[in-house]
């Protein structure tokens, strides 16, 4: 198993990185405020403006270490990217499948039945913690109507009708979504349901920042296996637009992102003072809560789950990568099934 390796993030937005032997330093103000060895990243993320040297950008293009920019509301803007790796037979596999509509079909089933699955399974632990017992039964509600997409996504024959399963299994579970949140946080944190660009709420600005987090990990892991992240089977291919990566994401947001957002609010790691409005109705993290944020996601990323094909104790950190490699092995033809994570 490859050693998990760390995420730098950068939010300060005047901060400066440049390369120290075999060190990346940070810089404010002219200052070093940070120096962490190279080998123990395997990614730069950088949000708002915060530089790079020549010699650093140089160097992990060199060595195949990721470095993106985003937004500060974590809205992707570039990334550095260096020769192109990968095995080329494997490129070959994954665009001849995406031109095989039998084939889509059945990795957008896969993708969405874990999605589905994975938020039935939210639901239902939540009823089992619930106290109110007419928000147990909506929860409980909600994890049946769940399954029965589930059910119904195997006699799915196309992919309008995978997405509609997705989007209606997807409206039953943000409808409930807010029922998570303990009963004292639901006034700084309501939740009526998802919006975004922009989030118009602190919980969504919190889920859509999250998503762009996981997203990042997505798109690295699959390129360490040597897939291209912007042809998918599930999501539409656009100009810049990370579809393969948006696939294999969807079975780790409920478990992943979703349940990190909640954990964060119901331990009051954050506070509706952590959230900065904008005109027109905009809520974005602000610098400190952008900080929180990332330190707990790091934090999670350390923790092992059993991985239910593996069978052994896995980083969470290294779902991504695992699931792109099952996916790598059913396209060179090595597995009959891509088979998706199902949190336990």
């Amino acid at each position: 198993m490859t050693q998990l390796l760390n995420t730098l993030y950068v939010t300060t937005l005047d901060a400066y990185l440049r390369l120290e032997g075999e060190t990346v330093c940070v810089m404010v103000d002219q200052k070093k405020r940070l120096q962490v060895p190279l080998h123990h990243l395997s990614a730069i993320v950088c949000f708002g403006a915060a530089g790079l040297s020549p010699a650093l950008m140089a160097r992990c293009a060199e060595d195949g270490r990721s470095v993106i920019w985003l937004s500060r509301t974590g809205r992707f803007h570039a990334r550095l990217e260096g020769p192109v790796s990968g095995n080329v037979l494997l490129r070959q596999a994954q665009y001849a499948t995406a031109v095989d509509s039998d084939k889509c079909v059945a990795l957008a089933r896969s993708f969405i039945a874990g999605k589905l699955r994975n938020s039935r399974q939210s639901l239902m632990r939540a009823a089992r913690e619930a106290h109110d017992p007419s928000e147990r039964e909506t929860l409980v509600n909600g994890a049946r109507l769940i399954a029965g997409n589930v059910r119904r996504l195997r006699q799915a024959e196309d992919l309008d009708t995978v997405r509609g399963l997705e989007g209606d299994g997807a409206r039953i579970y943000f409808e409930r979504l807010g029922l998570l949140v303990k009963v004292n946080s639901r006034d700084a944190f309501p939740f009526d349901g998802r919006n975004r660009r922009p989030p118009r709420d602190p919980f969504n600005a919190l889920l859509s920042f999250i998503y762009a987090l996981l997203l990042s990990d997505c798109r690295s892991s699959l390129e360490s296996v040597g897939l291209d992240p912007q042809l998918g089977f599930l999501h539409v291919a656009r100009p810049g637009r990370l579809s393969l990566a948006l696939d294999i994401m969807e079975e780790f947001r409920p478990v992943l992102a979703d349940r990190l957002a909640v954990t964060l609010i119901n331990r009051g790691q954050l506070r509706s003072t952590d959230f900065e409005g904008r005109p027109g109705g905009a809520v974005l993290l602000g610098d400190k809560g952008r900080k929180i944020v990332i330190g707990a996601y790091q934090g999670r990323k350390q923790d092992s789950v059993t991985h239910p094909v593996l069978e052994q104790a896995t980083p969470v950190g290294l779902l991504s990568h695992v699931q792109a490699r099952l996916l790598a092995r059913h396209l060179r033809g090595d597995a009959p099934a891509y088979v998706p994570y199902l949190y336990r």
